[in-house]
């Protein structure tokens, strides 16, 4: 388990109210093992977790044992490749989520473009996303712009033991001219 899931899983406990979790849509990007997700489903959220193909059974696997019985929603999991056939596998006629949760996902830097895409792509209006990362490399610091370039951004927390830090895309403002 990596620092920044559980940082992002303590803030999702520690602000359920305030969020309104409660049936709410969640989409996770790159879930890995799934703890993000089996903690927001314990929190009574309907949850996507998304990884790669050669993780979806372990993820499967793991939501199912920790969330059977103790949550009011049973979570899916969906292959999800960052920034491949994205409306063919998740039309946004059919799909909208009221959350997209991220953590873990900012290391294979090679990937960043597409995991920018896809982070915008399922960011439709009246979606929050909420990325927690560990700044280590200059990579992670190019994204941070990059990320703050495609949407407005909060610094929502700072988990000093652990230098991660949470960030909150909120919607852009439109300022239009009185006539």
């Amino acid at each position: 388990i990596w620092h920044k899931a559980v940082a992002l899983c303590q803030y999702l406990e520690e602000h359920t109210e305030e969020l309104n979790l409660q049936d709410a849509k969640i989409l996770e990007i790159g879930a890995g093992p799934g703890l993000v997700s089996t903690v927001a489903t314990i929190l009574g959220a309907q949850v996507t977790a998304t990884d790669l193909p050669d993780v979806l059974g372990n993820l499967q696997y793991n939501l199912l044992k920790n969330t059977l019985n103790c949550a009011a929603h049973l979570p899916d999991v969906k292959e999800l490749v960052w920034g491949e056939d994205l409306e063919q596998n998740f039309p946004k006629s059919t799909f909208y989520y009221d959350y997209v949760l991220a953590s873990d996902v900012v290391y294979h830097h090679y990937f960043l473009e597409k995991l920018l895409t896809t982070m915008v792509y399922f960011c439709q209006p009246g979606t929050v996303l909420l990325w927690a990362n560990k700044f280590r490399f200059s990579t992670d610091y190019e994204f941070l712009d990059k990320f703050k370039q495609a949407f407005e951004t909060t610094l929502l927390a700072e988990f000093p033991e652990s230098s991660v830090k949470l960030f909150k895309k909120i919607e852009k403002t439109v300022h239009r001219n009185n006539l």
